[in-house]
């Protein structure tokens, strides 16, 4: 005999765990929050996803591979180089600003909070910016060719010294939520470039 079979769509589940990883971090999201969020009792939660660390790594996953996907939505546009790269840096103002949401971006959070202990976070993380690295390099190559951008330095550099100027505005964006404070952050981003 095998058990029951199990009665609930998985990638739901993911998504309302989701949720309550990114409200409350991997640390402030009890078993309690998780069970009410997915509509699960703790039993088949754990039975399902193996571990709290287990669940929140497939939803951080799932963040990431939304996040990504709407990343690469703003930079493959048919535009220029420059108005995509400004536009991904308004789009992440805009969320961080929110008043529906009230959270921070929960890659960022999972880094400062766990991948400096947690190698299969780092390891999650690392992937991730690895992606965006990869297409933002390739942005800055077409907008080097194009006459766009800076050609004193290599585009990888340039890719990193967005990366920072974009994920310096997140974390800002948080503990100074000012549009007029993170757009001059924006302006002074892309002019380096």
């Amino acid at each position: 005999m095998s058990g029951r079979p199990r009665q609930f769509d998985a990638q739901a589940v993911i998504d309302a765990a989701m949720e309550v990883f990114w409200q409350h971090g991997y640390e402030g999201a009890s078993a309690q929050a998780l069970c009410e969020g997915t509509g699960l009792g703790r039993g088949s939660l754990y039975n399902a996803f193996g571990s709290k660390q287990q669940l929140f790594e497939q939803a951080l996953r799932r963040y990431q591979d939304l996040g990504l996907q709407a990343q690469l939505e703003i930079l493959n546009r048919d535009d220029s180089v420059r108005h995509r790269l400004r536009a991904l840096m308004e789009w992440g103002i805009t969320a961080d600003l929110d008043p529906n949401c009230q959270r921070s971006c929960m890659a960022l959070r999972s880094v400062l909070e766990r991948s400096h202990q947690d190698p299969v976070v780092k390891h999650i993380n690392d992937a991730y910016l690895d992606r965006i690295e990869r297409r933002l390099t390739e942005l800055m190559t077409e907008g080097q060719q194009h006459g766009e951008l800076r050609t004193d330095q290599p585009p990888r550099q340039l890719a990193r010294g967005y990366m920072a100027g974009y994920y310096g505005l997140r974390v800002l964006g948080q503990s100074r939520p000012e549009r007029e404070f993170l757009t001059d952050i924006v302006n002074d981003t892309l002019a380096r470039l």
